[in-house]
């Protein structure tokens, strides 16, 4: 995924290098931020259709997500495929795309 290759370049650059367990704890900060934008956005949820939430917060879970991938080893791009298959067979056999029954 370029994306992945993008952000491993810009950590390597940076001198970003941490753990996984480090990143990990990072993405789930970020997005308690997009959480934080679509709560207030919407006043605690009195006004739904007021959703906002900030693209920069979305970059920075997605960057988030991207390195921790990276500092496991995983290919972005491979595990979304497979999800996408998974989840394309759920539909067919269930109608849902949930692990659930």
């Amino acid at each position: 995924m370029e994306e992945q290759q993008k952000v491993a370049e810009f950590i390597t650059e940076h001198d970003l290098q941490t753990p996984p367990e480090f990143r990990l704890l990072d993405l789930v900060s970020e997005l308690g931020e997009v959480a934080k934008n679509a709560t207030e956005s919407t006043n605690y949820g009195d006004h739904p259709k007021q959703l906002d939430v900030e693209a920069d917060e979305i970059g920075d879970v997605l960057f988030s997500l991207l390195a921790v991938a990276e500092s496991l080893d995983i290919n972005a791009g491979e595990a979304l495929d497979q999800s996408l298959v998974k989840y394309g067979e759920r539909i067919e056999e269930k109608d849902s795309p949930s692990s659930g029954e």
